[in-house]
């Protein structure tokens, strides 16, 4: 299939990348670079500025369930927390592949495409549990705090271990390096910018 080059200028969210994928079928387009809010780069290639529609991720998120299954939708969103050079490239390269593979793309580990997603999803969940031990919280007025300086967006993973290790705390776990914190009241966890 013959498609145009672009790049795509987004939010930076993971529903705004798969707004992207959405788009780059419906204009048969090829994103050679992805653009987020803070992204400072030049490119030649011609830039479209492409608004989050959670419809259109949510159609994506179903495709990739239905052609890779559900370990194909966690090695898309794990790759998309990772600190992956040109991660959402990449994301975007392995999902062309799998959507026409179908989930024998995952088994194919002899493929560039799929061994730099799980190489970098490797990384990423080898340094989250590193800090699911290392992590000293402070207790300051009875909230305990901890900051982190992660290579890779470890929260989403951290979640859960942390609540349950510290279910009746209040806690923040914050991530200096992607300026986004684990929040823990009794019974609820979020993420919060």
């Amino acid at each position: 299939m013959n498609r145009t080059p672009v790049c795509y200028e987004y939010d930076g969210t993971f529903p705004g990348f798969l707004t992207c994928v959405f788009d780059s079928y419906a204009h048969r387009e090829e994103p050679m670079a992805f653009l987020g809010p803070e992204d400072g780069r030049y490119t030649l290639w011609p830039v479209r500025r492409v608004d989050t529609e959670r419809a259109r991720a949510d159609r994506v998120w179903k495709g990739i369930g239905d052609k890779l299954g559900p370990r194909g939708q966690r090695l898309t969103y794990r790759a998309f927390l990772t600190c992956l050079e040109d991660r959402e490239v990449h994301i975007w390269r392995f999902l062309e592949y799998g959507f026409r593979r179908g989930t024998g793309a995952l088994a194919d580990l002899g493929d560039s495409r799929v061994d730099t997603l799980r190489r970098a999803v490797d990384h990423l969940e080898g340094e989250a549990h590193l800090y699911k031990g290392f992590v000293r919280f402070s207790d300051h007025g009875g909230v305990l705090l901890s900051e982190i300086q992660p290579k890779n967006r470890v929260l989403p993973l951290l979640g859960k271990h942390f609540a349950g290790r510290f279910n009746t705390e209040r806690f923040l776990l914050w991530d200096s390096v992607h300026r986004e914190a684990l929040v823990h009241e009794p019974g609820r966890w979020t993420l919060a910018p």
